[in-house]
């Protein structure tokens, strides 16, 4: 399909002709059959992220033979929980994401009391996109590039469009619906002049709900947050960092009053029974070692150039050595760069040693430093990134272990799977990615010990996701305990840390586990695990 994009002319691909695709909303405990019909430009399979359902409609190349250009599946999918759940593709994923290919699904409880009362519903999912020249940023058919960091956006799109324009009565509460689709960004996203109230997550509602000012999506996880517009006027919805501020979306309030008027039920905060219990039954393996501990780990090689060689950090650009070593900073390995040298005075005068200039005298200097930008990433915010705001320079430790930007992006342009390898790695038994041969059966509870090691060759932060055998509780992040559990089927683990989780399994047959940053699970990190009934 043809799409505008801002001033934008871009070719995606669509389920049934939108971006996103069509929203399904299905009850708790109903059987739906999806015929599904490929008329896109390579074999595909439809993953519905997060379901439980039969072992044999997960939609990855292990359970179904991948449907080629003109050939039809039909799926056939259970709905045993409430909440937000959607579907992409599980083959080249990170191409028919960034593409286009995603759609969401509500399911709505059987209970009718399960959510607080709102006005009406919004479904919002949060993306970006690379252009390039007017395009999307072209793709290899061979492999996966942006392997490194992933594949960033510099068009930030919100339910398919570069903006949004939406509109509430005074006093009105609106239940939105939030859905990270992005191969690789991190969305905190929050209103500037509304309250807002945590209500739910992936697979239902929270423990206890909570108003709070913003909230932190990891590429595939879901939020669910109820929204009282109580002031007149516009209002913005943005996703904030440290470092910038994007506008998304814009909310006209008018002086209408709602009707009906809900803002008392809005100030009351529940605590949800159910959640409460489970609460307490984790409490029996607080103390338990892991049945599994998976560790994160990345491999760079990305080769030593001709003649004189510095080491440099690609995030850091002002670490240079002549040895080889981490980066202080960030503990990314440091990556082997042609040696040139430039005169801080004079930069016309460059020489391959560190020599003096001939003009002033001046030691010649490593020309990275010279050329060095006030920002390591560099260029001004354009009209295609919302009018991003600089808030703070570039500073690692209050990134709180999340790459919010790419901030190595010449580096990350040229990795691929040949000179990156991302692993998940089984420390009991040294098993990597697709050797990892986990068992369980139908009722295991399952320990599972997440550890994202600081000694990689590129520490970064990973969502992982794991397919439809269950659905997991977060048990506790660096020996702290999880305040406000929701079921899960993604969770972002950050950079250097140790995550506790403990998996349901319920559903029998062959399941995947994967980092769910597009570009890395393409490249290999992943594994595949069996269930017995």
């Amino acid at each position: 399909m043809v799409k505008q994009l801002g001033d934008a002319t871009v070719r995606m691909l669509a389920y049934n002709g939108s971006v996103p695709g069509p929203t399904m909303r299905v009850q708790q405990g109903s059987e739906v059959v999806i015929n599904v019909t490929n008329e896109a430009d390579t074999e595909a399979t439809v993953h519905w992220h997060g379901l439980r359902l039969q072992n044999a409609y997960d939609g990855t190349h292990e359970t179904q033979t991948p449907m080629q250009v003109g050939q039809s599946f039909s799926y056939r999918l259970q709905f045993h929980d409430p909440g937000l759940y959607w579907y992409h593709p599980h083959i080249r994923e990170d191409y028919g994401q960034e593409m286009g290919l995603y759609g969401n699904i509500v399911v709505v409880p059987s209970d009718p009391d399960y959510w607080p009362p709102v006005n009406r519903e919004e479904l919002i999912t949060l993306d970006d996109v690379l252009l390039e020249n007017g395009q999307i940023a072209s793709f290899s058919r061979t492999e996966t590039t942006y392997v490194a960091m992933g594949r960033f956006g510099n068009t930030m799109l919100i339910g398919g469009d570069v903006t949004a324009e939406l509109s509430a009565d005074l006093g009105e509460v609106v239940r939105f619906y939030f859905t990270n689709t992005a191969n690789t960004r991190v969305f905190n996203v929050g209103f500037d002049r509304a309250r807002m109230k945590l209500v739910g997550g992936d697979s239902g509602r929270v423990e206890q709900e909570a108003f709070v000012t913003e909230v932190m999506l990891a590429p595939s996880e879901r939020i669910v947050v109820d929204v009282l517009f109580d002031q007149p006027g516009m209002v913005t919805l943005e996703h904030r960092h440290p470092e910038r501020t994007y506008p998304l979306a814009s909310v006209t309030v008018r002086e209408t009053p709602a009707a009906p008027e809900l803002s008392k039920q809005f100030e009351v905060l529940r605590t949800n029974a159910d959640m409460t219990a489970e609460r307490d039954r984790l409490e029996r393996y607080r103390d338990v070692a892991p049945d599994k501990t998976l560790a994160f780990v990345a491999e760079m090689d990305m080769g030593v150039p001709d003649g004189p060689i510095v080491y440099s950090c690609p995030m850091h650009s002002e670490v240079i050595t002549a040895d080889q070593g981490r980066c202080p900073h960030c503990g990314m390995k440091l990556v082997a760069v042609a040696a040139t040298y430039t005169c801080p005075m004079h930069p016309d005068v460059v020489s391959g040693s560190p020599d003096r200039c001939p003009q002033c005298g001046m030691k010649l200097m490593p020309s990275q430093l010279v050329g060095q930008t006030q920002e390591d990433h560099g260029d001004e915010p354009t009209q295609s990134q919302h009018h991003a705001t600089d808030q703070h320079g570039h500073d690692h430790e209050a990134s709180g272990g999340i790459e919010w930007e790419d901030d190595m992006v010449d580096v990350n342009r040229i990795t691929t799977p040949a000179n990156m390898r991302w692993k998940l790695v089984d420390r009991s038994t040294g098993g990597e990615n697709h050797a990892i041969d986990w068992h369980f059966k139908v009722g295991d509870q399952v320990k599972i010990r997440l550890v994202n090691e600081m000694d990689s060759d590129h520490p970064m932060h990973h969502p992982f996701h794991i397919h439809g055998a269950g659905r997991f509780l977060v048990m506790s992040r660096d020996d702290t305990v999880e305040p406000n559990l929701v079921w899960k089927d993604t969770v972002l683990v950050r950079t250097g840390e140790t995550v506790d989780i403990l998996l349901d399994v319920t559903n029998p047959g062959l399941w995947m586990a994967h980092c769910h940053i597009a570009e890395h699970h393409e490249s290999g990190m992943m594994f595949s695990f069996t269930v017995d009934p």
